[in-house]
C-alpha cells in the first residue's frame, strides 16, 4: 500500500504528522544509521532511555557526501560533561568512518526535561514530530498531539532575541576565511528560515521541514522579505563563506524578526539554564 502523504504536513485531525521514518532512510545511509544505533547503545549502555534519528536522513531527501547526521539521545538523568564529551566523540568517529555524511551532532537531553511541562511545545514537539525512533521507547507516546497554532510558534523559535547577542560575538571574532565563515552561514541561514516560518505557521496552517517551502511560505504574508528568505534558504543548503550575509543577519534580518515575532506571538517561557 502507497504511504500517505500527509497535506501540508497535517493529518486528517490538523496535527502535525511526524515527518521521517527508518523506512525513508536512502539506502547509502543504513549502514550509517546502523552504526549509530549500536555504538550509542555502547557508549551510553543503561543510562540511554531511547534514542531518535532526525533531519534529512530519516526524511529521505540526504545528499550523499553533503549531509549531516542527527541524533537525539534521551539520557534516564541529566546529561553531564563526560556524557557530552563522549557524544563528540560519537560523532567525529562516524563522521571519519563515513563518506557518505558531512558532519554530525548528538544532542543530549535528559528523560524528565523531555516530559516537563515547560518543554511540551519544544522539545516535547520536537520528539514528537520530528524525530524518528532508533532504540528504546518512543517517548511521543506520552505526549500531546499537536496542531500548527501560535502557542507552539511562541514556544519553539519566541527566543530569537536572546540569541543576537551571542550570534554578533560569534560573527565579530571569526576569521575572514570560508572555513571558519561557512558553518555560520550555514547556521544561521537555517535558524532565521525556519524562524520565519514558524512566524506565519499559524496563518499557513501546516508545518514542513524543507528550507525553500519555509521561505516560500514566509514570503507569501511578507513579500518585502520574501528575496532575504529565499537567498537564506540557498545558503542554508550551499553556504558561502561571506561575511556580508552574516552581518545583514545580525543587523537587518535578525533583529526585524526578532520583533516581529515578539509582537505577534508573544516570548517564549525563560529557561532557567538561559539568560
Amino acid at each position: 500500500m502507497a504511504e500517505t502523504v500527509p497535506l501540508r504536513g497535517l493529518d486528517a485531525q490538523g496535527h502535525i504528522a511526524r515527518e521521517g521514518s527508518l523506512a525513508r532512510v536512502p539506502h547509502a545511509y543504513r549502514p550509517v544509521v546502523a552504526a549509530a544505533r549500536d555504538r550509542l547503545a555502547d557508549v551510553f549502555g543503561t543510562r540511554l532511555h531511547s534514542a531518535y534519528l532526525y533531519g534529512s536522513i530519516p526524511r529521505g531527501t540526504a545528499r550523499v557526501g553533503r549531509s549531516d547526521l542527527d541524533l537525539l539521545a534521551v539520557l534516564r538523568e541529566e546529561p553531564t560533561d563526560t556524557d557530552r564529551a563522549d557524544a563528540r566523540a560519537l560523532d567525529e568517529a562516524l563522521d571519519q568512518e563515513f563518506p557518505q555524511i558531512d558532519g554530525g551532532g548528538t544532542l543530549l537531553v535528559g528523560h524528565a526535561c523531555v516530559l516537563s511541562e515547560l518543554e511540551r511545545h519544544d522539545l516535547g514537539w520536537f520528539v514528537a514530530c520530528l524525530c524518528t525512533p532508533l532504540l528504546g521507547e518512543d517517548l511521543a507516546e506520552h505526549l500531546p498531539r499537536y496542531r500548527p497554532d501560535s502557542l507552539l510558534a511562541r514556544e519553539t523559535n519566541g527566543d530569537l532575541d536572546l540569541f543576537l547577542p551571542r550570534w554578533r560575538g560569534r560573527v565579530a571574532s571569526a576569521e575572514d576565511s570560508e572555513e571558519a565563515l561557512r558553518p555560520l552561514v550555514r547556521f544561521m541561514s537555517r535558524h532565521l528560515v525556519r524562524t520565519a516560518f514558524t512566524l506565519v505557521m499559524p496563518r499557513w496552517n501546516g508545518w514542513t521541514s524543507d528550507l525553500h517551502e519555509m521561505a516560500e511560505a514566509f514570503g507569501g504574508y511578507y513579500p518585502q522579505r520574501a528575496e532575504q528568505l529565499r537567498a537564506a534558504a540557498v545558503l542554508g543548503y550551499a553556504p558561502k563563506g561571506d561575511r556580508a550575509v552574516l552581518t545583514s543577519y545580525v543587523d537587518d534580518l535578525g533583529p526585524w524578526l526578532a520583533q516581529e515575532y515578539t509582537r505577534v506571538h508573544g516570548v517564549k517561557a525563560p529557561r532557567p539554564d538561559r539568560p
